[in-house]
């Protein structure tokens, strides 16, 4: 028998639950689909809020043959073969196939530049799918030929409807007494998962005889679920839970306990670039300028693993995690640029002092830009004060030194140079 996930995977549009803004009445995927002509894309979302499953409905309703890899498991050579497939299969219809990879985030430059020559020529229509930002996963040369889709977290009304279609409409499931009385505890197991959600919806009925009658509470799932809460599942809920107690780790200077999550998203088979990205954000947003060598750290080590990489990378993620957690934290840098961007949205586009604007041609000169701006270097320590923000917002202080070593001696820097033009 399939699993329950399967058997209600959607045929069509008017069956797919979500993502309203891309197939909903007149949006863009599905005139697109009415049309005929669909761009090559790349669908963009976390896991399970259906992904493969819209790129299924899309080759049926457009009656094109269908090629799917998995970036997992194919190399450049099973790349090359469903090309040439797609070729042959050409010669026989004119309509263009479309050739789906799942998790394309996965594939190498070499992999992604095999893709290249057949999406260029319009051999395939390409679909891509990535829980991972394209912006940094797919080669430049591949996103620029392809429409980027957002796919959103699925709403908990959205489950809740398939949690009904499932026990309504499912043939194994709509002759058997089962009524819903309470959601929130399998919601929050599932993650937001729309396919996990399904699989919990079976594991709970399974637990069950045939012939007995079934209610879904809170009580029910939590006693039947309670010994996979500890799982990791790097695309569901956990995956999110542990990653943040990493970085709270790493912000609370636990060394131990930051050892400690890394080992278990390792062993839950994390991507090691997904950890060594969020050692690059801790490293400026909870540390910053009271060691800058944290920054230089966590970039080399996301360049070290992506040459290394497992089972050697857990030891270059764990001395930089240690690291972190072991140096002084300051997010002022992280709190002056948010106290700048609201700044920003409240009073628009200030216009830039003359004194401090470009003059690169003489009709500028004349309009007095740049005029009275004083060069730093002419002055004695390299220094002088002058008026470098807009006037509304004269002398309003932004960066807030943070109390380390480091930083004290930045705010006696700045204390001395700008006396009391800002308040350090």
């Amino acid at each position: 028998m399939k699993p329950l996930a399967e058997r209600l995977r959607p045929k069509t549009l008017d069956d797919y639950v979500g993502q309203k803004h891309l197939v909903g009445s007149d949006a863009v995927l599905r005139k697109a689909i009415a049309s005929g002509n669909i761009p090559s894309m790349i669908f963009w979302g976390p896991p399970g809020v259906g992904k493969t499953t819209l790129a299924s409905i899309m080759s049926q309703q457009m009656d094109r043959k269908f090629f799917t890899l998995s970036a997992v498991h194919s190399g450049v050579k099973d790349v090359r073969e469903t090309i040439a497939k797609a070729e042959n299969n050409r010669f026989f219809d004119q309509r263009m196939p479309i050739l789906f990879i799942d998790e394309i985030h996965r594939f190498s430059k070499s992999q992604q530049d095999s893709l290249l020559g057949a999406v260029e020529k319009g051999t395939v229509t390409l679909i891509g799918a990535t829980t991972e930002n394209p912006s940094f996963e797919v080669i430049s040369a591949l996103l620029s030929r392809c429409q980027v889709y957002v796919l959103k977290h699925l709403e908990e009304s959205d489950l809740i409807q398939l949690l009904n279609k499932a026990i309504v409409q499912d043939e194994y499931l709509k002759d058997r007494k089962i009524s819903i009385n309470e959601t929130d505890a399998i919601i929050r197991f599932s993650g937001g998962d729309a396919r996990k959600l399904l699989n919990l919806l079976e594991i709970v009925i399974n637990a069950h005889s045939k012939e007995e009658e079934i209610t879904i509470d809170d009580k029910t799932v939590i006693n039947i679920l309670q010994d996979n809460i500890l799982l990791y599942d790097k695309g569901g809920e956990q995956h999110y839970d542990m990653v943040s107690a990493f970085i709270k780790s790493i912000r609370g200077s636990d060394p131990n306990a930051a050892v400690y999550y890394l080992a278990r998203m390792l062993n839950g088979g994390e991507d090691i670039k997904f950890i060594a990205r969020r050692l690059i954000i801790s490293a400026s947003e909870d540390i910053g300028l009271a060691n800058p060598n944290a920054l230089l750290l966590a970039q080399s080590t996301f360049q070290a693993i992506n040459v290394i990489g497992m089972p050697e990378a857990r030891i270059l993620l764990s001395q930089c995690a240690i690291y972190l957690a072991n140096s002084p934290k300051s997010n002022a840098s992280y709190l002056a640029i948010n106290q700048a961007m609201r700044l920003v949205k409240e009073t628009g586009n200030l216009p830039v002092p003359l004194s401090v604007r470009n003059a690169p041609t003489s009709l500028m000169k004349k309009l007095d830009y740049g005029k009275d701006y004083k060069y730093s270097h002419d002055f004695p320590g390299n220094f002088t004060q002058q008026e470098f923000l807009p006037q509304k917002i004269s002398k309003k202080k932004f960066y807030e030194p943070g109390n380390n070593p480091s930083e004290n001696n930045m705010r006696a820097r700045l204390k001395a140079w700008w006396k009391n033009w800002y308040s350090y």
